[in-house]
């Protein structure tokens, strides 16, 4: 029984590998319609043609391992991404608050009200020429920061 079983399998696995190795043909009648099969037509031009399956080559495919490198590949890309998003963000914020202070400070400059400022310990007012040196410096970091 094992025998006739086992000469049954080997016969169909031969059958099934000459028949997935047989040519299909391609010809066209004097109607000009196209028609296939899988005998050569007597009396007429045809051509053999491959037929693809729709199993992909194993060369097209990638491996597991080659999978997860790709995949951890992206995940390091979008992480590295929003970094750069949360970077931007935060120099953003920064210029904002840069911003805001030296319009602040150009406001009270402008008033012409005496400056008093703590050096060493002791206070003193800044002259005129301070004070024209301190508005420019303001000036730069408010054209630097509160542009686009």
């Amino acid at each position: 029984m094992n025998k006739k079983i086992l000469a049954l399998a080997l016969s169909l696995i031969i059958a099934t590998a000459f028949v997935s190795a047989q040519s299909v043909y391609k010809w066209t009648d004097e109607e000009g319609v196209t028609h296939f099969g899988d005998r050569q037509p007597i009396g007429q031009q045809s051509e053999s043609i491959s037929i693809r399956t729709g199993r992909q080559s194993s060369s097209d495919r990638a491996s597991p391992q080659e999978r997860v490198r790709q995949i951890n590949e992206q995940q390091a890309e979008a992480a590295e991404s929003e970094a750069m998003t949360a970077a931007e963000e935060a120099r953003q914020k920064q210029r904002s608050a840069n911003c805001q202070t030296a319009t602040s400070n150009l406001s009270l400059i402008s008033s012409g009200s005496r400056i008093k400022v703590q050096e060493d310990g002791e206070e003193r007012f800044l002259t005129d020429e301070e004070i024209a040196e301190k508005r420019e410096q303001f000036e730069d970091i408010a054209e630097a920061n509160c542009g686009n």
